[in-house]
């Protein structure tokens, strides 16, 4: 049985489009209306871009104590490349604005070139993030054409493997299984960068947070199905 003050951790598999915060915004709302309380503690433990889908985890109640702690948790993604172009945000949000040729690539130099990006790996941010810049988003900067530094970031990439590759599309996918903080649309900028040709991200999936799969979340509308059986007792 449920206690969403008490604190519960739910595990959802994100809609295409939606951001992390609309996600949260959603539950805390019908939770809100369900309990009769027109406040309730709600969060998420790591956002996930809105042209990515699958697992976020959110806290309610007592249990978003939890959220520094979870934040922490390994994440493992499916990630699909178009080689041959970048775009400004390294994924679709944006314009292609450069083209590079790809007739050199081939799944050999794809083999040979993804093991460098295991273990520790320095990492700049992409610019259309929500990386903190003197108390402003990147994205702000970004959105208004302003340019600004991104300091490199470590992080560690426990596992990159190649699923995929469709010579006739430049299209690359690959599972990556990596640590807090790990853009994956930085990701496939490097990995354009390193093949000559330029990336960007064309799908993205989080796959795991943690222990937990995509294929064990619910999907929002499940979770608000199971919500109207759910029998509110109030703790005197």
């Amino acid at each position: 049985m449920w206690d969403f003050e008490q604190g519960e951790v739910l595990a959802f598999d994100k809609p295409l489009h939606w951001t992390s915060f609309d996600l949260v915004a959603k539950v805390r709302w019908n939770l809100c209306q369900k309990i009769g309380k027109k406040k309730l503690k709600v969060g998420h433990t790591g956002t996930l871009d809105p042209l990515a889908t699958g697992v976020v985890i959110i806290c309610t109640g007592k249990k978003t104590k939890l959220i520094d702690q979870l934040q922490y948790d390994v994440k493992e993604y499916v990630a699909t490349l178009q080689l041959g172009a970048t775009t400004p945000s390294y994924d679709l949000e944006k314009e292609i604005d450069r083209t590079y040729p790809t007739a050199h690539i081939t799944r050999q130099l794809i083999d040979e070139t993804i093991p460098a990006f295991l273990g520790e790996q320095w990492q700049i941010p992409p610019i259309f993030s929500a990386v903190q810049i003197n108390g402003k988003r990147a994205y702000e900067f970004a959105r208004k054409g302003e340019e600004v530094e991104l300091k490199p970031k470590l992080l560690v990439i426990d596992e990159i493997e190649v699923l995929a590759f469709d010579e006739s599309t430049m299209q690359l996918t690959i599972r990556v299984v990596c640590s807090k903080g790990t853009y994956i649309r930085a990701l496939a900028r490097d990995i354009g960068e390193r093949l000559g040709s330029g990336a960007h991200l064309i799908a993205l999936r989080r796959t795991r947070v943690g222990d937990t799969r995509v294929e064990n979340c619910y999907t929002i509308e499940r979770f608000l199905e199971e919500l109207k059986d759910y029998e509110y007792v109030q703790v005197q």
